[in-house]
């Protein structure tokens, strides 16, 4: 295994693992991550995961940056490639696509010259590994679209996409957790509430769990929004293994 032990300002640092987007190395960053915070090294707070990298961030008057990453390569030495016994945990988002939800839906399938029927289809067929969380709390960047339906970003980003649109932007899909602005062509909606400050958890997932969409009607999107608000809907997840 190889991997770069970089500085990143005076309270981090990153490991860089490679310089691709894939599943094997995702797999790597992913055991990193586990192996280190069980080794619960001192003076670190926090490690981040991203699609190639991990970064670690530390508090500089516990512990020196020569110090940590010295600590770091040693742990690393030791760390077994073959331990990760994570199971396929994949949580099912159900979406509402197209009308008000998904305004994008016809150019995605003008630039893909494929039905609305066949745009969905595609979409909602795969099981998409979760790289890493950024932008936001909750906004998940997603492995494994077919390619046969990516689409170019918008030209002018609108000011406001609502809570749980789910958008394509080239090769990638993803969710808006938040209210936010956002440059993704926006294909639908998902009535869940994937991020939560009151919750125990507040956000559902994780880099290297799984997502798989579900297309929904209006009227499913009503009734399961209405169960999110009152707290009696139960999030489905299908464990393996």
């Amino acid at each position: 295994m190889e991997y770069k032990i970089l500085p990143v300002g005076d309270s981090a640092l990153t490991i860089v693992f490679g310089n691709e987007i894939d599943p094997e190395t995702s797999r790597i960053v992913r055991i990193a991550r586990n192996y280190l915070t069980n080794q619960n090294i001192e003076g670190v707070n926090e490690y981040v995961q991203t699609y190639a990298t991990l970064m670690v961030h530390y508090d500089p008057v516990t512990v020196g940056y020569d110090e940590l990453a010295a600590g770091i390569d040693a742990a690393l030495a030791r760390m077994d490639l073959t331990s990760d016994h994570m199971k396929k945990h994949t949580i099912v988002i159900p979406v509402c696509y197209g009308g008000e939800f998904g305004p994008d839906l016809p150019t995605v399938c003008e630039h893909a010259g494929l039905s609305a029927e066949e745009v969905i289809r595609r979409h909602s067929a795969v099981d998409y590994l979760i790289y890493m969380l950024g932008f936001m709390p909750g906004f998940v960047y997603l492995g494994g679209m077919d390619r046969s339906i990516s689409t170019p970003r918008l030209r002018n980003p609108r000011e406001r996409l609502e809570a749980g649109s789910v958008g394509i932007a080239a090769d990638q899909t993803g969710i808006y957790p938040l209210v936010s602005p956002g440059g993704w062509q926006i294909i639908g909606r998902t009535p869940l509430k994937l991020y939560d400050h009151d919750r125990e958890k507040p956000i559902l997932y994780e880099a290297g769990e799984y997502i798989r969409f579900v297309p929904i009607t209006e009227a499913e999107y009503a009734a399961i929004r209405k169960q999110v608000e009152n707290g009696t809907y139960e999030y489905q997840w299908i464990r393996e293994g």
